[in-house]
């Protein structure tokens, strides 16, 4: 059964390769230095409430890539996948991602990079939650609590909407880390800001 929903899984990204081109952040470090990680552009985010760093220096994207292919069904212990953005890098999501997901009547893919999904009633449903999320590799995220809004067998999911808390209590993120799904955890644009490192 878990080899027939991978291959499903598996379809379904290779269906929707995509993901539109982002676009330009609007919050640009101004006054760069140049040298080190300023120089080549990089920016590290911190919690819009009480300004404590949240991540190392990181590099924008051009856009989010695709997750690796992952056959998450073979693996010898349960755990996320690799991680969609490699690390010390970010990009930019352009379509709506994660909480609320709202009925639709056409099937596709619950939010990008993520399968079809249902609900109990046998209806689609699609994200209706914001665009302009900063997507990062969970490796990259500094002391952030997880708090578990809508869990799955290995992992956190977007489904039930952020999930990741600051040390000043103000949830800042959403982690997808379920083994079935991408590895990515997803900055909220409204709740953090970038600075020169």
């Amino acid at each position: 059964m878990r080899a027939a929903y991978g291959r499903r899984m598996r379809d379904e990204q290779d269906q929707n390769p995509g993901g539109a081109e982002p676009e330009p952040s609007p919050r640009r470090a101004a006054d760069a230095p140049a040298d080190g990680a300023a120089a080549s552009g990089a920016v590290l985010f911190v919690c819009a409430a009480c300004e404590v760093p949240l991540t190392q220096p990181l590099t924008r994207l051009p856009a989010v890539p695709q997750p690796p292919f992952y056959a998450w069904w073979d693996a010898d212990e349960p755990g996320p996948s690799p991680a969609t953005v490699p690390s010390g890098c970010y990009a930019i999501e352009t379509e709506p991602y994660g909480a609320p997901l709202v009925a639709t009547g056409i099937p596709g893919p619950a939010m990008p990079r993520r399968g079809t999904k249902t609900d109990r009633h046998g209806q689609w449903l699609v994200s209706h939650g914001p665009r302009g999320n900063i997507v990062i590799n969970p490796d990259d995220a500094r002391g952030l609590t997880l708090r578990h809004v809508s869990s799955a067998c290995c992992g956190a999911t977007p489904d039930g909407g952020m999930n990741q808390m600051c040390a000043c209590g103000t949830f800042v993120a959403t982690l997808c880390s379920d083994c079935c799904l991408p590895y990515e955890l997803h900055l909220s644009a409204g709740h953090v800001r970038a600075v020169q490192p």
